[in-house]
């Protein structure tokens, strides 16, 4: 992590991952990137459907490789670099037919280094390769739900899932959230756990530096009127009046309470159920 001297009361505690040390380019490959509008929190009617989004500095995007549709065929990692829209890095990775595609880099992977997707791949970080065939323990990322519809799972910033089980055709798959959940055993994943860890240790320092990046102010319940929140109104501060904590729209909410639809399509899936609270370790 990179500390900054008190020049200002915002660069006191401010401080940023050291990219300096990881980086190897700063611009990116042109044929990978388009402009993109991106959506700040609303839905195809124009809707917040998700609060605390909007504004931010414009971005490229980078069309990433979540596929990993070139079986068989060796890649290089060519360069290590920053993406805008994702806290993980990205590296372009050179196929040995000549195409380039960038796909999320794991932690410990360096330039010069190689990779394949197959099935008979070798066990070593950044391979790709069916569960079925990923010993018990091993941390894997990018990983598969439905066979050759993309990675979907563990694909942030310094997460990773391990296998706990194979048995019936299926994987068991410890999530980031502790949760254990079957996934079919000719599903692909990687090895390894994803770059830039140190993201969650940043302070970003001042209340500009998240507007820059997207992130409008969250303002506390019991600071809002009652027509606005449950937790509103009184005179002076006051507590929630509430046994149980709940959202803006009268939902359950954290500490320990079960906030997952009852009847969710992917709960078949779930063999174990995420632990909650500050005990989730």
């Amino acid at each position: 992590m990179k500390k900054y001297r008190p020049t200002t009361p915002s660069r006191r505690n401010q401080t940023t991952v050291s990219y300096r040390n990881v980086l190897t380019k700063s611009e990116p490959t042109k044929s990978l990137t388009r402009g993109f509008k991106r959506s700040v929190g609303r839905n195809n009617q124009g809707r917040i459907t998700t609060r605390h989004k909007g504004g931010g500095h414009k971005r490229l995007y980078r069309e990433i490789d979540f596929k990993y549709n070139k079986h068989d065929i060796p890649a290089k990692i060519s360069s290590i670099e920053y993406d805008p829209n994702r806290n993980a890095f990205i590296s372009l990775a050179m196929y040995a037919d000549g195409e380039k595609r960038y796909v999320i880099v794991p932690k410990s992977v360096k330039v010069g280094d190689k990779f394949i997707v197959g099935e008979k791949a070798p066990l070593t970080v950044a391979n790709r390769l069916p569960l079925k065939f990923i010993p018990v323990g091993t941390f894997v990322y990018n990983i598969e739900i439905k066979p050759g519809n993309g990675a979907k799972i563990g694909r942030s910033a310094g997460v990773f899932g391990q296998v706990v089980a194979n048995d019936g055709g299926y994987t068991n798959i410890k999530m980031p959230s502790t949760e254990v959940r079957k996934i079919p055993e000719n599903c692909y994943a990687c090895i390894g756990e994803v770059s830039n860890s140190e993201y969650k240790l940043q302070n970003f320092g001042k209340a500009g530096r998240s507007r820059w990046k997207g992130i409008r102010p969250t303002v506390r319940g019991s600071a809002m009127n009652p027509v606005d929140h449950p937790y509103g109104g009184g005179e002076g501060a006051q507590g929630r009046g509430l046994r149980r904590a709940k959202t803006k729209w009268g939902k359950p909410s954290g500490k320990g309470q079960k906030t997952r639809t009852p009847k969710k399509y992917s709960n078949n899936w779930i063999v174990s159920r995420r632990r909650v609270g500050k005990a989730k370790k």
